[in-house]
């Protein structure tokens, strides 16, 4: 099997909620979009589906500046987040919820599960696990998965009521998992709210209380603006996410790479600063590693990598990523992931 093959799969079984389409930028003709006319939301944004496609307008919008007379060398990518080595400094994305993407016919929760746990650590990398209206303290699918792989995983929860949300994180420490966080955007998670699981806006004292609470690394996902990174910094938060929830919570947003350098700008160095939001390639990596971001995670490839080839289809995916990575860093003169700097983009 190939990346190719697992995507032509997964095209074929999420008919009717992704297009699997080569260039997966929300635009409205997309098969996904169409919120705004009644639709449930699937793959597609929220609204018009503007936050989505300013993800990706404000990647294209960067230009990678070739740098090859040179001496030779062989470019390495392997980096550390949290304390843990790994093989390069893209990690699947919390996204979850197959309900989304075609339901239980096409992949179950729990295989979905495995296969972006199991599969990024195949690659060398992490992935990381959300949740959704289907998940309880008793149905913890994501957590599940992160212990079949030895604690090699990533745990973020919904901004719920306090007490849920600690009781996630007990779940996750004694699992060994290698961190737990807040996705503090979905708090407009509707849906949510729907089956009787209502989200709620988060204090600085809430995600204080939530940093106390345990003693694995914090994590605060869904920073899109100066304001709510300073205070989950205040809170102690060992990474943030700069992050829209890939367009999928509220309309006309600007695109993540548009809001991460001014966020970088204050922040470097007080915590780890990571970003999602229209990353496909590991060219799109390099540009956000040479906007400031000390990682970036990718969602919507992953899901369809999962759903075409389960975990040896995320693995191929990864590794797709990380070869491309690497020859982009080769081109543009970059022989560690140290090296990579805003120097390398127009």
């Amino acid at each position: 099997m190939s990346v190719e093959e697992d995507r032509l799969k997964a095209k074929e079984k999420m008919k009717g909620f992704c297009g699997v389409y080569r260039i997966c930028d929300g635009d409205p003709s997309r098969l996904c979009q169409g919120q705004s006319y009644g639709r449930n939301i699937g793959m597609g944004g929220a609204g018009s589906g503007a936050s989505f496609t300013n993800n990706v307008l404000a990647l294209k919008k960067y230009k990678l500046k070739m740098r090859v007379v040179e001496s030779d060398f062989v470019p390495t990518t392997e980096t550390e987040f949290l304390g843990k080595k790994i093989a390069m400094p893209v990690m699947a994305a919390s996204v979850t919820g197959v309900n989304s993407f075609g339901g239980e016919d096409v992949i179950s929760e729990k295989e979905f599960c495995r296969a972006v746990i199991l599969g990024s650590k195949k690659a060398g990398t992490i992935g990381w696990r959300g949740e959704t209206y289907t998940y309880s303290l008793e149905n913890t699918y994501g957590l599940d998965a992160i212990k079949e792989a030895e604690g090699w995983g990533i745990k973020i929860c919904k901004p719920r009521d306090q007490d849920t949300i600690k009781e996630f994180f007990k779940k996750a420490q004694r699992i060994g998992a290698i961190a737990v966080g807040i996705d503090v955007d979905g708090c407009g998670s509707i849906i949510m709210a729907k089956h009787n699981k209502p989200v709620f806006n988060k204090t600085i004292d809430d995600l204080k209380e939530l940093k106390s609470s345990t003693s694995l690394p914090f994590i605060v996902k869904g920073i899109m603006c100066l304001n709510d990174a300073k205070r989950a910094i205040e809170a102690g938060a060992d990474a943030i996410v700069v992050s829209n929830h890939g367009g999928r919570v509220l309309d006309h947003t600007p695109g993540t790479a548009d809001v991460l350098p001014e966020i970088v700008s204050q922040f470097k160095g007080k915590t780890s600063i990571l970003i999602d939001g229209g990353i496909r390639t590991g060219f799109d990596v390099l540009k956000v590693l040479a906007l400031g971001a000390n990682g970036a995670l990718m969602g919507r490839d992953v899901i369809r990598a999962a759903v075409g080839g389960g975990i040896d289809g995320v693995q191929r995916l990864m590794d797709l990523v990380r070869i491309t990575l690497k020859k982009a860093m080769k081109t543009t003169n970059c022989r560690t992931i140290e090296d990579i700097s805003s120097e390398i983009i127009y």
